[in-house]
């Protein structure tokens, strides 16, 4: 049980979960049946398990030379080989759940994983970091779309609000690792914008997805989309001034609400 405990720890569960819940949701949102929800949350899932265990993977030495002690890698709690296998097995489940979604849909989210991939294996540590969270996050809408109608794309806005919430994302993940990184040679986007830029980006983007989904989304109550922008006006807050991974959790918080308001609207 511990091994197993330490294993998921590995996977970067928060981040892996919180995107699988977005899914279903959104696929709960687009009319998808019980079954078609289930398919969709399982390929979505096995993905963010491949991109999780592979970045640790990936980072086990940078992570060593800084003393992550929360890596289970680096404190020996799961061992190398048993996270190359589970990565391999999830790698390995995701192309077959993908494509049982629609040859499609399961070519797009094979990109939106790969994405995840390419941030892993070096996109991270260049200015082009924000650009796999932007194809990640605004590409599972079509690929929830193209699952419940292989036929027709989600309009654009809401493409645009995934691609927003995923570079805000971006943002306030790596703000508590900044220095670790700038030690380890990684400058992405905001190692280069620094501590005290990073923050109000992370916030100004987050709320802009907002905004967009307000603006898109037919939300017929007004006091709905009301709530719902005085909710990520606080969230943002947090996102800015928060220290730890706070300001990550208040990043998916405002996905949460962002998508409970698609929600709402279907």
């Amino acid at each position: 049980m511990r091994r197993a405990v330490a294993l998921l720890g590995a996977c970067h569960p928060g981040p892996a979960f919180a995107v699988t819940v977005l899914a279903g949701l959104l696929a709960r949102a687009v009319g998808l049946a019980p079954g078609g929800i289930a398919l969709v949350v399982v390929a979505v899932l096995a993905g963010q398990l491949s991109i999780g265990w592979s970045n640790d993977l990936i980072d086990l030495a940078r992570d060593r030379t800084v003393g992550r002690a929360d890596k289970p890698l680096v404190d020996g709690r799961v061992s190398e080989p048993t996270v190359r296998l589970a990565c391999g097995v999830a790698v390995v489940a995701t192309v077959p759940l993908s494509l049982a979604c629609g040859w499609l849909a399961g070519v797009v989210h094979l990109v939106c994983v790969a994405a995840g991939w390419s941030y892993n294996l070096g996109v991270k540590a260049t200015p082009w970091s924000w650009l796999p969270y932007a194809v990640a996050f605004g590409g599972l809408p079509a690929f929830v779309s193209l699952t419940e109608n292989p036929d027709q794309l989600p309009p654009l806005w809401m493409s645009l609000a995934g691609a927003l919430l995923g570079v805000g994302a971006h943002f306030v993940n790596v703000l508590p690792d900044l220095s670790d990184d700038a030690a380890t040679g990684v400058r992405g986007l905001p190692h280069r914008l620094g501590a005290r830029w990073s923050p109000v980006v992370a916030a100004a983007v987050l709320v802009a997805a907002a905004v967009v989904i307000v603006v898109g989304a037919p939300i017929a109550s007004g006091t709905v989309a009301a709530v719902a922008l005085a909710v990520t006006a606080v969230l943002a807050s947090v996102a800015l001034l928060a220290r730890g991974r706070a300001p990550f959790r208040a990043a998916i918080a405002m996905a949460l609400v962002d998508v409970a308001m698609l929600v709402w609207a279907r």
